[in-house]
């Protein structure tokens, strides 16, 4: 398996909304987010994409070879259904938080997939 900083998604999304440019939150650590975020009801807040960014081709620093060293930001893309609202969170990581983030990832996965039923 890629470590998610090794993936490079197609496309973009953009961390702004064309209607509103009051749609994002940014957290300083992934614990941070998970205090927000980790009991997260997954139809009021659909993930629907995530891209782990690091490096100067994102205007953030090289992996120092410390995997605690924050300099990974992971962007999370949100859709309220209820209300049709696009979202998005900034979170600063590290590569020692994958684990984390994977852990946190894998059920949302999981529920796409059923969403995307008899496709998945």
């Amino acid at each position: 398996m890629s470590h998610l900083w090794e993936i490079n998604h197609p496309y973009y999304c953009n961390l702004k909304n064309y209607f509103d440019n009051d749609c994002g939150s940014e957290f300083k650590s992934f614990a941070e987010f998970l205090e927000e975020f980790g009991d997260a009801d997954f139809d009021y807040n659909l993930l629907f994409r995530f891209d782990w960014r690091e490096g100067s081709d994102n205007d953030l620093p090289e992996f120092n070879g410390d995997p605690n060293y924050r300099n990974g930001r992971l962007e999370i893309f949100w859709m309220g259904q209820r209300k049709g609202l696009y979202q998005y969170s900034t979170v600063d990581v590290c590569r020692a938080d994958e684990p984390a983030v994977l852990e946190f990832l894998k059920p949302r996965w999981e529920y796409m997939k059923k969403l995307w039923e008899p496709l998945s």
